[in-house]
């Protein structure tokens, strides 16, 4: 495609509190005396306050969250404007090469994309690689490109709690659209859904049975299913999938009313399909498609799921912090670990003996 060649021969070359001063010591050396003039750089595209903001967001510590609640507050009417895109797919389906190919091509047609690029942390010390720069090194050197790679801390879903705030941070800078890259396909992976209005399934050229292997779960969340590295040898196999897929989608609802859930074959590698995929996604996009009504009541619903995770999460945080509740779990586990009683009986009662009132 003649966007992906261009690009593969490039050189390699109202709070009072506002005013209240941030702490950079735990990230970057940059230095901002007021979270106004932080505002103020995310607004005019600075990438390096559109980081420290976001490491703001990912952060545990209650001095940081306060400043981004703020922050968020401030940004709120710049936001809610981009395309939000959910892209998952199995490992080695080839995520990261088809996001570049795609991201470019956004680019081309005078989007600015921001990819918030989750990376699978580890089991054991809950490191992670971080390393969608490196896999995707053309998008990374585009000014109008922007990836923040961010550990998925063993979180359900692949996504890091700080993501919905990052996808309103990237808004809020400028970006048009914005490109949700999760860990990899998996029941729990309904949690993109419920921040993007479009999701899209990456699959591999695959014959027989094997197209069984694709979770009706997962099926049944994607507006468009791409099947990537549909070339060379392949591209039968490739044919054969998606007149399987195209087959089985007859038989579940689309999970956007009015609009008919698509297969195309294609190649990250190569730019073949990639094209006709930015039509397609175009066309999902348009406010006047009959599918418009559909996305504005999804976007309200997701603010709605938003809040009850909110909720919950800040629950558990505040129990977390009393003392009184720290000895009671302490004596549960040693009455569960004698067996006494099963566990959701003595969490049921450590409940019932600190916050209920009757």
């Amino acid at each position: 495609m003649s966007f992906l060649s261009k690009y593969h021969t490039v050189s390699q070359k109202r709070f009072p509190i506002l005013t209240a001063e941030l702490n950079m010591s735990h990230s970057n050396p940059e230095k901002y005396q007021s979270l106004p003039s932080l505002i103020s750089d995310i607004k005019a595209g600075n990438r390096r306050a559109l980081s420290k903001a976001i490491s703001l967001a990912e952060s545990s510590l209650d001095e940081d969250r306060n400043l981004t609640e703020q922050l968020l507050q401030s940004i709120l009417p710049d936001t809610g404007k981009s395309k939000r895109i959910g892209i998952t797919g199995s490992p080695g389906v080839g995520k990261s090469t088809f996001i570049e190919t795609f991201g470019l091509a956004c680019i081309e047609k005078g989007e600015r994309v921001a990819v918030l690029a989750i990376d699978p942390s580890s089991q054991s010390h809950g490191g992670s690689i971080l390393g969608d720069k490196v896999r995707m090194p053309v998008l990374a050197r585009s000014e109008d490109a922007y990836i923040r790679p961010s550990p998925s801390r063993l979180t359900l879903g692949g996504v890091s709690n700080a993501t919905r705030e990052a996808l309103l941070i990237c808004e809020a800078a400028g970006f048009t659209t914005i490109l949700i890259e999760t860990v990899g396909v998996g029941q729990s992976e309904v949690e993109v859904r419920s921040m993007t209005d479009l999701f899209l399934l990456l699959t591999l050229p695959m014959a027989g049975d094997e197209v069984q292997g694709i979770k009706r779960g997962i099926m049944e969340l994607a507006d468009i299913i791409f099947i990537n590295k549909s070339d060379g040898d392949l591209e039968s196999f490739a044919d054969m999938s998606k007149s399987q897929i195209q087959s089985a989608l007859t038989l579940m609802h689309s999970p956007t009313e009015d609009w008919k859930v698509q297969a195309m074959t294609g190649s990250g590698l190569h730019g073949n399909g990639i094209l006709e995929l930015l039509q397609l996604c175009d066309d999902f996009f348009q406010i006047s498609a009959p599918h418009h009504h559909a996305m504005a009541g999804r976007r309200n619903m997701q603010n709605q799921e938003w809040f009850e995770l909110a909720f919950h999460r800040e629950l558990i945080l505040w129990a977390e912090k009393q003392e009184s509740i720290k000895q009671a779990k302490i004596e549960a586990l040693q009455y569960i670990a004698n067996g006494i009683t099963v566990p959701s009986m003595a969490a049921r009662a450590i409940v019932k003996s600190h916050l209920h009132s009757d």
